[in-house]
């Protein structure tokens, strides 16, 4: 039986939402190709996981001590053993942290294409078409790659998987490479959240290197203010130390899905994008028509944010008087 193989992405044995869009775009290709389902788990406990993984055909499984936390060179001995014993058509990650550590790596190992910044795919016999970003998401590229092959998707490129019955949990042996590693994990340190967590908030106004300066900035959050809105920034306005380091979205900082996202002068790179398509609403202001931010937007609106940002925010005083 032909196999496609979804790296399920597990944090502190929970598993995380980027995991179901990446068994969702697994399921497409197994469909496509008359295979079954492989969710990988790794560093979690398989029978306690199974009730969330029923759209998976089978949940794969290796035991070892250092899988309990995410060390890449032990994921990566863990994921050749698994592909060399499963030969799965196809493995699929998310492009996120993981993805970019692991899918080049294991197919350098096992010999196969690897494409990234995948947005779309389809099947033709044994040759899997797609459609990718690039630079910044400003270009798209279609690549042609025989079977077997490693693709990391696009968060929010995928439906997520939907249940379809019960999976068969197989364990695997863990390969002797798990016992002599160069790595270990030591501690990690996160961040103080206490007092505040973007990721709860239901609104957020998002500021992007096309504000240009901070008397803008301090006008978006006036309007954030009167939208009960909280102000969060890209990296450019993270690294020009205008917004602390825990307001910022993207792949390098943090995911958040409210009910209203208005992106104020962000282009919308892929980065940027992980971190923020799962919004239920996207605003997005840029004067670049072209910019990537537009193809996640649900409304745009191609105008300087210095005539947006007032022109809005008087709407929201009216509204409050009225």
């Amino acid at each position: 039986m032909d196999r496609v193989l979804a790296f399920v992405e597990i944090r502190n044995g929970e598993i995380q939402p980027i995991s179901f869009e990446i068994l969702g775009a697994a399921r497409q290709l197994a469909d496509a190709l008359g295979a079954r389902v492989d969710a990988l788990a790794l560093g979690g406990d398989a029978e306690a996981l199974a009730p969330e993984l029923k759209c998976a055909d089978a949940i794969v499984s290796i035991s070892h001590d250092a899988l309990r936390r995410y060390v890449p060179e032990a994921a990566l001995a863990a994921l050749v053993e698994v592909v060399n014993a499963r030969s799965p058509l196809a493995v699929v990650f998310a492009y996120d942290a993981a993805g970019l550590d692991l899918a080049p790596a294991l197919a350098l190992r096992t010999g196969r294409a690897q494409i990234g910044y995948v947005q779309k795919l389809t099947v033709e016999g044994r040759e899997i078409h797609t459609e990718s970003q690039a630079h910044g998401g400003k270009l798209l590229v279609t690549t042609r790659a025989p079977l077997p092959a490693v693709i990391t998707i696009m968060p929010g490129a995928f439906a997520e998987a939907e249940p379809s019955g019960s999976a068969e949990i197989v364990e695997l042996p863990a390969p002797a490479k798990l016992d002599a590693l160069r790595t270990q994990f030591v501690s990690e340190a996160a961040p103080d959240l206490s007092g505040f967590d973007l990721a709860a908030a239901e609104k957020i106004v998002c500021v992007g290197r096309g504000i240009k300066d901070q008397d803008t900035l301090a006008a978006a959050r006036e309007m954030a203010a009167a939208l009960g809105a909280e102000i969060a920034g890209s990296r450019p306005i993270i690294d020009n130390g205008w917004l602390p380091k825990e307001r910022q979205v993207g792949k390098s900082g943090r995911t958040v899905k409210p009910k209203l996202y208005i992106a104020l002068g962000v282009s919308g790179a892929p980065e940027h994008l992980e971190g923020m398509s799962g919004a239920e609403l996207i605003v997005a202001v840029n004067t670049d028509e072209k910019a990537p931010i537009f193809g996640s937007a649900h409304f745009g609106a191609n105008c300087d944010v210095k005539e947006f940002i007032p022109a809005l925010s008087e709407r929201l005083k009216a509204s409050r008087a009225s």
